[in-house]
């Protein structure tokens, strides 16, 4: 009898160690389900689920549910959040050197922009570690463009005046200046109301969240401008990190690193859809041929930010195309 119940002891120890050791973690970001980079967390936490057999598992939280971007950064940083997907402009309230990676013009192509990310990227992004978060991947969010509803804009000169939304953050507010255009910073849950009641004239995002959000709804013109390109930043809190064992943590990074292939992938294929789907829309979607009356205008951006992005850092990112 004394050898069954310690047998049952036995046995209820360690499942109590085994649920013990297992982790929850929440990952909130801002996009819909359908939006590429939310697919990717998806399939992140499909990854890490799978791989460490339920020993971590990684609960995504779409649209908004945990916070807006700024809520769920400083949710990361100060370990009320696990986990979160941010627009690098965010990320560079907290870390300012990170702005490098969303200044306008400063890639040639998708393949100079991946791997700036994973070298210079990743390199100034370990500065994060002391301040409270690690960059586990640099997801794509896409091509910029900017939607409104006054008129359709082939040059600079067509965005003066135009009341545009960007995310809180320096690089939208600089750029839109340097375009002739009011930003507006406001969280992103706000901007399809603030649009349809005409707080604003229009917004810049790209193609995927204009049509994952039904955006083509409110807006009449949406121009190819093109004037910004940057990642979507895999955070972890430091808190959470070091909460995990080795073992736990190589999972985690591993399936970081394939999530985010995959997804970059995935961002390419739905981007040519999403535009021939917005096409069937009320939308009208103009082309802008002189991009170089742009890429020159927001060499003021670069200027003003330079400061805070570091020469060196501008200089690793260029190099990155090499």
């Amino acid at each position: 009898m004394k050898k069954v119940l310690l047998s049952l002891l036995l046995s209820l120890f360690v499942a109590n160690s085994a649920f013990a050791a297992s982790q929850v973690l929440k990952l909130g970001h801002i996009a819909d389900p359908s939006n590429p980079y939310a697919m990717g967390a998806d399939y992140f936490s499909k990854l890490v689920n799978e791989r460490s057999k339920g020993d971590v598992e990684v609960q995504v939280f779409p649209l908004s549910q945990l916070g807006n971007q700024r809520d769920l950064v400083e949710g990361v940083i100060y370990g009320s959040v696990d986990m979160t997907l941010t627009y690098g402009g965010m990320l560079a309230n907290f870390l300012p050197e990170i702005i490098v990676v969303e200044l306008p013009f400063i890639y040639k192509d998708r393949e100079h922009a991946y791997k700036a990310w994973d070298t210079a990227g990743q390199e100034i992004a370990k500065k994060g570690e002391a301040l409270g978060f690690k960059v586990l991947a640099f997801f794509e969010n896409g091509l910029r463009n900017v939607t409104n509803n006054v008129r359709p804009i082939y040059t600079p000169d067509d965005m003066k005046g135009l009341k545009i939304r960007v995310p809180e953050g320096l690089i939208g507010i600089e750029t839109m200046k340097a375009l002739g255009a009011n930003p507006t910073p406001m969280p992103f849950s706000d901007v399809y109301s603030a649009m349809q009641q005409g707080v604003i004239d229009g917004h810049e995002n790209p193609v995927t969240h204009i049509w994952t959000n039904r955006f083509y709804e409110v807006q009449k013109y949406v121009s190819k401008t093109g004037h910004g390109f940057g990642p979507e930043v895999l955070l972890v809190s430091m808190a959470t990190w070091n909460g995990l064992t080795p073992e736990q943590q190589k999972i985690v990074q591993d399936c970081a690193d394939e999530a985010k292939v995959w997804q970059r992938a995935l961002c390419v294929k739905l981007e040519k859809e999403y535009w021939e789907k917005l096409a069937g829309t009320s939308m009208q979607i103009n082309e802008v041929t002189d991009r170089e009356a742009f890429r020159k205008a927001c060499m003021k951006v670069w200027k003003a930010l330079e400061p805070k992005a570091g020469k060196e850092n501008i200089q690793k990112i260029l190099d990155a195309q090499e």
